[in-house]
């Protein structure tokens, strides 16, 4: 077994604190107003660009990022281009025709190529297969770590082992001690790995989250691995207190973003499911006033072939049994995703 502060950042950093930025709660939009991954201001233009067949928008964004070193916007806007190109893949080839050596293009194309496998029942082989275009990718730029949480990734889906694996977390860790989707790729690998152990796994979010900063997603971490314990059948219980303090430190990250923000729309839509599971409705629905119309597929696919569909029913429910005053269930054991 992976031992868990081998897998942390070789430095500690203090915890820090930061004066929480209230933003006024919306009204819940109409059922036709909300959308499903909704795209940003920035992303959008770019797949509207490439869905004409043109790659310059898309290049331009991602160079903006790593110039900017705006690592988690960067990570966010590879996944997406990465499955625009993996339906839609001409603006792609085009982008390698003219720049084949281009150090974005070569991200998103690390990407696609694990994003195309990943269903298959053949999937640990051909993930083997893709391996020197993630090396590619991280050759690219050395400062960039989304190339090492597709690595991460790589690793969990083709079950590498753990040596290999704590080699790639700490390259990962080097060039981004806080970044997210790194944190949340790891975890992924050990939840896995440790499947039942969901302690250790509490472990490794609380700690990582412990050391970010206010402002971080990492804080919402912690909310992540009380999400994969609520809907798992194996291991040993959890502590309440230990999931409502996740949830609690979720939405202390939460009241720092505006509401109605697509930036934080997924880590506000998990940390509603999660909330609903532990029954606090109240908490869940002012999470889904600062959700507004940007709802998101994950956490919502793991439950349903229609994840808009599930969202729009929980927050219905979540709407009536607030206005009845039903009373808050005791129920104090585990909930299961098909439950909820």
């Amino acid at each position: 077994m992976v031992d868990t502060m081998a897998l942390l950042p070789p430095f500690v950093r203090p915890s820090r604190t930061a004066r929480t930025v209230e933003h006024p709660p919306v009204a819940l939009p109409a059922d036709d107003e909300v959308l499903l991954d909704a795209p940003d201001d920035r992303l959008g233009p770019a797949l509207v660009a490439a869905g004409q067949g043109s790659y310059e928008v898309a290049a331009a964004l991602l160079a903006g990022t790593r110039a900017a070193a705006a690592w988690e916007h960067r990570d966010r806007y590879v996944v997406r281009l990465a499955s625009f190109a993996s339906a839609r893949p001409e603006w792609f080839e085009s982008w390698r025709t003219a720049a084949p050596r281009d150090p974005d293009l070569l991200v998103v194309g690390a990407q696609l190529a694990v994003t195309r496998v990943w269903g298959s029942p053949a999937r640990e082989e051909l993930l083997r297969e893709v391996s020197p275009l993630i090396t590619a990718a991280a050759r690219g730029d050395g400062r960039d770590p989304v190339p090492w949480r597709i690595a991460l990734d790589h690793a969990h889906g083709s079950r590498a082992g753990h040596k290999y694996f704590e080699e790639l977390w700490e390259a990962a860790i080097r060039r981004a001690p806080h970044h997210y989707g790194c944190h949340a790729a790891a975890l992924r690998y050990l939840a896995e790995s440790w499947h039942g152990s969901h302690r250790e796994c509490f472990d490794f979010a609380e700690t990582a989250a412990q050391d970010a900063p206010a402002d971080s997603l990492v804080q919402a971490l912690p909310t992540r691995a009380a999400l994969a314990y609520l809907t798992d059948g194996c291991g040993p219980d959890v502590p309440r207190a230990r999931l409502d303090a996740a949830a609690d430190r979720a939405i202390a990250l939460s009241a720092r973003f505006p509401a109605a923000d697509p930036w934080p729309a997924e880590m506000r839509n998990k940390l509603t499911y999660v909330l609903a599971l532990l029954d606090r409705r109240s908490d869940a629905l002012e999470q889904l006033r600062r959700i507004g119309p940007y709802a998101t597929s994950f956490p919502w696919e793991l439950v349903s072939d229609d994840p808009l569909g599930r969202f729009l029913e929980l927050r219905e429910e979540i709407r009536l049994r607030s206005a009845s005053g039903h009373p808050r269930s005791e129920h104090r054991g585990r909930a299961h995703s098909r439950d909820h």
